[in-house]
């Protein structure tokens, strides 16, 4: 029992930290040159993951842009701009969702607010809370965009994008809403997985395992990965779980699930996708260890 809880408490530690990442402007000095058009760029501290619905291309979103593999498998930077995108969803054929903050030298506030894509990255638009808000999660289901705003630790729900209404207040990673019912969402804390059934007003008690990131693609298909890179299966809403595989490269940075079988997750080393449920995984872009924040 005890080294079961020295585990939990180390897990529960990164799950700590994780939730302080990227929380300021991304004006730390640190521009870099981890990515961008030519050979031999390199991507670093992934904050979302995606599969474009109309070109079925891999879209990695990262502390400095937005990229997908070019023609040799290496990361090509999408459009040009180089933000710390936060919060990254696929909304549909072309439409992205994002947050985040400028990259360096960029004249725009700290905090992006709401901003989306409707051309698959290649450019943005302001939307709404800008220089008020960063999204940390953004969940879109049932026409309604779920948001964790970070900068004020609390949940917000739109349902055009624009005028927001102000939820529950906690301290969370990530976000998942059941695919069947609106009212029926879950949070990654580091208390472990909580749930609300009203929509994100309230929410309960944080239950194990602990979960970093979470994605529902079906009723009966939630996935979580712990902070170790555990993945586990839930078929009935995250009541039970199951062991499903161990996503490779150590500690995760995103998951999203495609559907009850295919799933993009990244890692410290590597952007991996599995057709079969987290049973095996294949590498699809390969991450720089150095540049987190």
């Amino acid at each position: 029992m005890k080294k079961r809880h020295l585990t939990l408490s180390a897990s529960a530690a990164a799950l700590a930290l994780a939730l302080t990442a990227c929380s300021g402007s991304s004006d730390d000095g640190d521009s870099g040159d981890s990515g961008g058009k030519g050979a031999g760029a390199t991507i670093s501290h992934i904050h979302g993951v995606g599969i474009g619905p109309s070109d079925g291309k891999l879209y990695v979103a990262t502390h400095e842009g937005v990229y997908t593999p070019d023609a040799d498998g290496g990361p090509q930077l999408v459009g040009d701009r180089k933000d710390d995108f936060m919060g990254f969803t696929v909304a549909g054929k072309g439409r992205f969702l994002a947050s985040g903050h400028p990259a360096p030298g960029r004249d725009a506030p700290a905090n992006l607010g709401l901003i989306e894509s409707t051309d698959s990255g290649v450019t943005w638009k302001d939307r709404s809370l800008v220089g008020e808000v960063d999204f940390h999660s953004l969940e879109y289901a049932h026409d309604t965009i779920y948001g964790y705003d970070s900068t004020n630790g609390l949940l917000r729900v739109s349902e055009d994008g624009e005028r927001w209404e102000k939820r529950a207040e906690l301290a969370a990673l990530d976000l998942a809403v059941s695919p069947d019912d609106p009212d029926t969402v879950l949070a990654t804390t580091e208390s472990g997985l909580t749930r609300s059934t009203d929509g994100g007003k309230t929410f309960g008690s944080g239950t194990k395992p602990l979960m970093a990131f979470v994605s529902w693609p079906a009723a009966d298909a939630l996935y979580g990965v712990d902070p170790s890179g555990g993945l586990s299966l839930s078929a009935d809403g995250g009541k039970s779980w199951r062991k499903a595989g161990t996503v490779p490269g150590g500690a995760p940075q995103a998951l999203t699930a495609i559907d009850d079988r295919r799933l993009i997750a990244a890692t410290q080393d590597g952007v991996y996708e599995s057709k079969d449920g987290g049973k095996t995984f294949a590498k699809r872009l390969a991450v720089s260890s150095s540049g987190g924040h």
